[in-house]
C-alpha cells in the first residue's frame, strides 16, 4: 500500500471535491447520508480522506469519528479541523483492522474510499465485516465503489487505451477489468457488488449511483451557468436509483443495514 500513500501525497482530494464533478458526487451522497441521520447519531467515517464529510457532519452537531489510512490525508484532515474549529475524533488506521473502535458503537458507518483500493475478496470482505462490527444492531452502513464500465469507457475508449488494455490483459474479452496488487484502483461491476454482499451478514436497503453521467461530461458541466448546474445536480439525484444506469456511473453507493 506504499503506492497508495505516494498517490495521495500528490493527489489533491480537497480540490477534487470542490470541482463540479466532485460537487455532484458530494451532493447526491450527502442526500443519502441525511436520509438515515437522526438527532444524536454517532457516525464513523472510515477512509475519511481529508475530512469533507466528517467536518460537515460535525458542524451539524453529530458525534463523528474519522479513520484514515494515509498519513498525508490525515494531516490535512486534522489541519482542517483546527481551521474550522470543530471536534472530530481522528485516527490513523486500516479499514480491515479497526482495533481502535469498539463493537456496536456507531449508528451510521461511512466507507467511502477503502473499497476503491482493496484488492481481493478476502480484504474487501474483511473491511465490510469490520464496518459491520463497529455498527450498532439496526444501524446503517454506506459503502462506495468505483465502477468497471466507467473505467472501460473513460480510460479505455475516451483516452484511447482500449487496445493496449486488452493486449496487456488489463481487460478480459468481456471488458471486465482484471486486478493485481500493483493497481491503485479496483473497479467492480454491480454483479460483483451483489456477490460481495451475499458473503456478508448485511442486508441491502438500496444501491444507488451517485454521479450519473457526470464524469463523462466534465467539460460540459464546467461550462454550465450556475442555474443549469443546479438543475444538473437535481437530475443526477433523480436518476440515482434507476438500476439500469447504476453500472455506468463512476461511483455507486451500497446502502446496507446490520
Amino acid at each position: 500500500m506504499a503506492d497508495l500513500e505516494s498517490y495521495y501525497n500528490k493527489f489533491n482530494e480537497n480540490k477534487r471535491l470542490l470541482s463540479r464533478h466532485g460537487q455532484v458526487e458530494y451532493f447526491v451522497t450527502n442526500k443519502y447520508i441525511h436520509d438515515y441521520l437522526f438527532k444524536g447519531a454517532k457516525i464513523a467515517d472510515i477512509g475519511a480522506g481529508t475530512g469533507a464529510y466528517s467536518i460537515a457532519l460535525a458542524k451539524e452537531g453529530y458525534d463523528v469519528t474519522a479513520v484514515e489510512y494515509c498519513k498525508c490525508n490525515l494531516g490535512v484532515l486534522r489541519a482542517n479541523l483546527k481551521k474550522e474549529n470543530v471536534n472530530v475524533k481522528s485516527f490513523l488506521g486500516d479499514c480491515t483492522s479497526l482495533h481502535m473502535l469498539q463493537d456496536n458503537t456507531f449508528d451510521i458507518t461511512l466507507v467511502f474510499g477503502p473499497l476503491y483500493h482493496l484488492h481481493g475478496e478476502e480484504k474487501q470482505l474483511k473491511a465490510l465485516e469490520e464496518a459491520r462490527r463497529i455498527t450498532k444492531e439496526g444501524g446503517v452502513i454506506l459503502v462506495a465503489y468505483y465502477m468497471n464500465d466507467y473505467c472501460v469507457v473513460s480510460y479505455g475508449f475516451k483516452d484511447n487505451h482500449i487496445k493496449e488494455s486488452l493486449e496487456k490483459g488489463k481487460l478480459n474479452k468481456d471488458f471486465i477489468c482484471t486486478h493485481n496488487e500493483d493497481d491503485l484502483y479496483e473497479p467492480v461491476t454491480v454483479s460483483y457488488i451483489n456477490y460481495l454482499l451475499s458473503k456478508t451478514k448485511l442486508k441491502r436497503i438500496k444501491l444507488v449511483g451517485v454521479d450519473g453521467p457526470t464524469d463523462y461530461m466534465r467539460q460540459v458541466i464546467n461550462a454550465m451557468d450556475e442555474d443549469t448546474f443546479c438543475l444538473f445536480k437535481q437530475y443526477c439525484l433523480s436518476i440515482s436509483e434507476k438500476q439500469e444506469m447504476i453500472g455506468a456511473c463512476s461511483h455507486t453507493l451500497d446502502i446496507l443495514k446490520k
